[in-house]
């Protein structure tokens, strides 16, 4: 099977030091990105490791297809122990970032240690180097990007850093490159700030040459040929994700009742159509893209009367600032989304903190305290220091109900009308993240009539999520996005990293084995499980499930699955 090439450089960000170990028996077996993230914390991060203390590691790892033209394979995996859930999380971001990072030459590079003061880290082909950068405490992510272009000449594609979100520790704080990609969930932007690491650089001239596919044949399409039919699809592909991105999707999750409103309290909008695609698009000025897709679905934005210009929002984000907050106006959701990208937090689980608050005060819509809070919680000023510490801490103090999955804030697609989508934020060892199961894919349904499940109950669904979610595992660690699901289906996947669909279920299994077990040695185990609600039938779903992945009843994994 195709996998990422490279050693794995350490960095030891207290001491300077660095060493490089061959891991090449981790990447025939995990492939890249997502899944030898996961193999190497497994094996290097204790289990009763604190998220915040020196002992954690941060992976960042390039998947075989980074070097590839294919499209959908603009992204880099960030893995580490997080902050806001107390469990192993692996995140991806797009951007440019994952091109520059493949060329330094290795497969993974991992942080260790805390510095004394706040440092960047230049990774090169040719050598590192750990730079004292105390002009940048506080700074913005674009004004560590401006920093870093004048400073050594560089672009914001080459740099990967935190915002005052993550040198303040904020639960939910990213990790930001090309200024507004995120390796958005699970608060691993916490991680690095409390590494005092402000940023990092990739480059080099060092690109691995991997052959995608093996040999391409006249009456096979393998290879190469399956890596150009993916960029044509991803050219000529007419769906409405290349022109609204996700937020396409905000006017349907409303129409079935899917759209988390006003924190949880309801399930559709009335200004879902103010805030959603057609709204989205209005706003937007240019394409975008990320490094080689030609797919295209990025959304620059910019509001000329009000001086407002991001990039988005995505529909979690219309979600999270829009309906959940009780707000209506597009240009106000675009804000709070820019925001988010300079201080450098998730904007899910910010934007659901946020509206937990104003569940609380009463103040759905008031898109000035909005503002305020989104500022107050990246500085940890006033209730600011409260709500950065995340629903699942918080909501008692707020006397709100704690609407997370293992500590994480809900995305989008309400399982209260998809089950499926219930049963996989259940599942998922991430937490409360739509993209560990996509459940919702088939429940809205996304995909062809064959392919589609009824949303409600739990008919199938068990062992449709296990296939996804290993699904999901293989294209974290390939790294493909999402959004190649029309043009990339399992027998492509499967030829672009040459191999067949069944040692691709095989890879994905072991890494979601392997999450759960770091978690379940952690205490995780069925009680967390769990929802904010009651779903007939989800018991016995959880039941299958874990029938179905080989894990005991408890919802632990047998050691011999991980050994």
């Amino acid at each position: 099977m195709l996998h990422a090439t490279g050693p794995l450089l350490t960095v030891d960000v207290g001491t300077g030091e660095t060493h490089e170990s061959d891991v090449d028996h981790v990447l025939e077996r995990f492939v890249g990105g997502r899944g030898v993230g996961t193999r190497l914390a497994h094996e290097r991060i204790p289990f009763d490791a604190d998220p915040f203390g020196a002992e954690n590691r941060l992976v960042f790892a390039t998947g075989p297809l980074q070097s590839s033209r294919t499209s959908f394979t603009g992204r880099l995996s960030c893995t580490g122990l997080s902050p806001l859930t107390g469990g192993l999380c692996s995140s991806n971001a797009g951007g440019f970032l994952s091109r520059n990072f493949g060329a330094t030459g290795y497969s993974a590079v991992e942080l260790v240690g805390a510095s004394d003061e706040l440092v960047a880290v230049h990774v090169r082909d040719d050598g590192v180097r750990v730079e004292p950068v105390p002009d940048l405490r506080g700074a913005l992510t674009s004004e560590v990007t401006d920093h870093v272009e004048e400073r050594h000449g560089q672009g914001a594609e080459h740099v990967a850093c935190v915002g005052p979100a993550g040198e303040n520790r904020v639960r939910f704080a990213a990790v930001m490159t090309s200024e507004s990609r995120a390796f958005g969930r699970g608060g691993l932007g916490a991680v690095l700030g409390a590494k005092n690491v402000k940023l990092l650089t990739f480059d080099g001239d060092s690109t691995p040459d991997v052959d995608v596919g093996g040999e391409v044949s006249e009456d096979d399409e393998s290879g190469e040929a399956v890596a150009d039919a993916v960029h044509r699809g991803a050219a000529t592909s007419d769906s409405v994700m290349r022109r609204q991105g996700t937020a396409g999707l905000t006017t349907y999750a409303d129409e079935v009742g899917a759209l988390p409103t006003r924190y949880f309290s309801e399930l559709a909008f009335e200004g879902a159509a103010d805030v959603g695609g057609d709204a989205v698009e209005a706003k937007k000025y240019r394409k975008g893209t990320c490094s080689q897709c030609a797919f295209a679905c990025k959304l620059p934005t910019r509001d000329e009367e009000r001086g407002v210009e991001t990039e988005g929002p995505e529909f979690e984000t219309v979600m999270a600032f829009g309906s959940n907050a009780g707000v209506d106006d597009v240009v106000d959701v675009m804000h709070a989304n820019d925001l988010c990208d300079e201080f450098g937090m998730d904007t899910i689980s910010c934007g659901d903190t946020v509206s937990a608050y104003l569940a609380s005060e009463g103040a759905f819509g008031d898109v000035d305290l909005v503002t305020d809070l989104v500022g107050k919680i990246a500085r940890r000023e006033g209730v600011g220091d409260l709500l950065a510490e995340g629903v699942d801490r918080a909501h008692g103090r707020l006397d709100v109900e704690n609407w997370t999955a293992k500590g994480m804030e809900f995305a989008a697609h309400d399982g209260r009308t998809l089950n499926g989508q219930a049963l996989a934020f259940a599942t998922s060892n991430r937490g409360a993240d739509h993209l560990y199961g996509s459940m919702y894919v088939y429940e809205y349904p996304l995909v062809g009539p064959d392919d589609a499940l009824d949303p409600t109950g739990f008919a199938g669904k068990a062992e449709r999520l296990v296939e996804t979610e290993n699904r999901n595992a293989v294209l974290d660690s390939a790294i493909c996005c999402r959004f190649s699901r029309d043009v990339v289906g399992e027998d492509r996947l499967a030829a672009l990293l040459d191999t067949d669909v069944d040692s691709l279920q095989a890879v994905g299994a072991r890494v979601v084995d392997l999450e759960r077990h770091f978690n379940n040695r952690r205490g995780f185990d069925r009680r967390d499980d769990a929802l904010p609600y009651d779903l007939p039938g989800f018991e016995a779903a959880l039941d299958e499930y874990y029938e179905k992945r080989g894990w005991d009843d408890d919802g632990t994994v047998p050691r011999s699955r991980v050994e």
